[in-house]
């Protein structure tokens, strides 16, 4: 049996954005870009340029190199022409290889949310597809309310999904966007718009405001599309959208979907769908869903008795899948080697070559494992990890070592008579001997010690000039004032413009900030003598 191709399209940087708290900022789009980038989807959505100064600038340039990245809007007005309309002129002159255009498919919207006739809604459809493939865009219409449309007026519905593809677009998807629909009222309603437009060329957006989001896109893929639209931990708007780390494997690993389509990714991406979901976790400042479906921290977890007894000696028991298969591992541990296993996978993914057989790789299993158990996170912060490893395997110079470092707070009054806070801090580093001690003021005490530490390193200063601390994360990991404190920075290399993510811990706030500052340095000093 000949299997279809699958494509997923992600719309964590669009839909992701209207979930309550989360507000991304231009180098956190760009970061979690590259995270969709490593785990293999087809398309990123990377927001709405125009419609605020964020998407615009992230929209400056092309952001992805191998999915299609792709641009969101409106269709044209009713009664303006493609010309006369400057948000779709924004959108086809965005850099992007594709324009997702959401279209009214619900004839009460049209008259109550648009205020035009049900001709000109399809009108403003046909003429912005035609537009867009004339500009060389692939074009997709999202149909808004799809779902609830067709249950109204079934034949307004499966007009405007036929105008649509008649016009050109690549893709026509249907959007349960109030999240209401059911499996079986999808599978039926795909059955029927099959019949206007190929299963090629439709998608499915769900909502899960039922928990439906997952399985109405399953069923959507039963019924015929090929297209699955879906966001990272299944965040968006209300109760979120499909959960693409839920559905990848899914789909990879379940019939009778192995034998029905076919994903881009490869078993190697796979792998490493838990440490990028809980990546983008640490990105977002929150805690990884510990009951996560695949990838959560107790998805293969077993408690003592005779669930792990019948475990240990055969793991197919309890465990519908391998968890290495997702990059996750069970918690009843039937011996070191899947431990060490996940190790190598990570040390070659790195670029750190090492063998198997090196003793100094048990020695390392056994440091990660205590760090983790005091707070550390290393899926979030490869650079940090990456050290950690290269030390205990003896394949990092020691380009500096910090003697001390002092910082601290005074808040008083300006000679004007304003009340300020400043910070100063203090650093002591030998450097091939020789101690230096610099000395910087900042507007708080982490901007002051990431100043002094690399305000003077000697004959490696040439290599941080382009470095710049670009994101900084706190996380508090039990109650408190004395609390354990966990740091995530993130730091990019204007000249190489490589970006990377460190982590401290520690009960002092100030210490593990300045443990994530250090690796960030010296990790950047790593890459420039490796590119010597």
């Amino acid at each position: 049996m000949t299997r279809e191709k699958l494509y997923l399209f992600d719309t964590t940087l669009r839909d992701g954005a209207q979930t309550s708290g989360i507000d991304f900022s231009v180098v956190e789009k760009i970061a979690i870009a590259e995270l969709l980038e490593r785990l293999g989807v087809d398309y990123v959505e990377g927001g709405y340029p125009g419609a605020n100064p964020t998407d615009t600038e992230f929209f400056s340039q092309k952001r992805t190199t191998k999915a299609r990245f792709t641009a969101f809007g409106m269709t044209k007005r009713a009664g303006r022409s493609v010309s006369n309309d400057p948000g779709l002129q924004l959108l086809l002159e965005a850099k992007a290889d594709a324009n997702c255009f959401v279209a009214k498919s619900w004839d009460y919207h049209v008259e109550v949310a648009l205020g035009c006739t049900n001709e000109e809604n399809l009108d403003s459809i046909r003429d912005t597809v035609q537009a867009a493939v004339a500009a060389g865009r692939e074009a997709l219409i999202d149909c808004e309310h799809f779902f609830d449309g067709f249950k109204a007026n079934p034949d307004y519905a499966l007009a405007c999904a036929r105008t649509a593809y008649e016009a050109g677009a690549r893709w026509v998807v249907l959007c349960d966007t109030n999240g209401g629909t059911l499996p079986g009222e999808v599978r039926e309603i795909v059955a029927r718009v099959r019949e206007v437009v190929p299963g090629t060329h439709l998608g499915i957006h769900a909502h899960d405001d039922t928990g439906q989001a997952v399985a109405n896109s399953l069923a959507a893929v039963e019924a015929g599309v090929r297209q699955i639209q879906g966001t990272l931990n299944g965040i968006g708007e209300r109760c979120g959208n499909a959960n693409l780390v839920s559905l990848i494997p899914t789909l990879m690993l379940k019939a009778p979907y192995t034998d029905l389509v076919e994903l881009s990714l490869t078993p190697a991406h796979l792998r490493d769908l838990t440490a990028i979901s809980r990546a983008f976790d640490e990105m977002l400042n929150r805690a990884p869903n510990r009951h996560a479906p695949y990838v959560g921290e107790s998805a293969f977890a077993t408690k003592a008795g005779i669930h792990a007894s019948a475990l240990l000696k055969d793991p197919k028991t309890y465990e519908h899948v391998e968890p290495e298969l997702v990059g996750n591992k069970r918690k009843v541990l039937v011996s070191d080697q899947a431990g060490k296993s996940n190790l190598l996978g990570e040390l070659a993914r790195l670029g750190v070559d090492v063998d198997k057989a090196d003793p100094k790789l048990d020695a390392l299993l056994v440091e990660v494992k205590e760090r983790e158990a005091k707070g550390y996170a290393y899926e979030a912060a490869d650079a940090s990890f990456e050290l950690l490893a290269r030390r205990m395997l003896g394949k990092v110079p020691r380009f500096f070592d910090v003697k001390s470092f002092r910082v601290m707070v005074e808040r008083r009054f300006n000679a004007i008579g304003e009340l300020v806070t400043m910070s100063e801090a203090v650093v002591k580093v030998d450097v091939d001997g020789e101690t230096r001690m610099s000395v910087c003021e900042g507007n708080g005490p982490v901007n002051a010690l990431d100043g002094a530490l690399r305000k003077d390193l000697g004959k490696y200063q040439s290599a941080i000039e382009g470095l710049e601390l670009v994101d900084y994360k706190v996380r508090i990991l039990d109650g408190g004032t004395g609390a354990v404190t966990r740091v995530l920075i993130e730091s990019h290399d204007l000249a190489t413009h490589r970006r990377w993510f460190t982590i401290g811990v520690s009960s002092n706030i100030v210490d593990a900030s300045f443990q994530a500052l250090v690796d960030s340095i010296t990790y950047a000093l790593l890459k420039a003598e490796e590119a010597r």
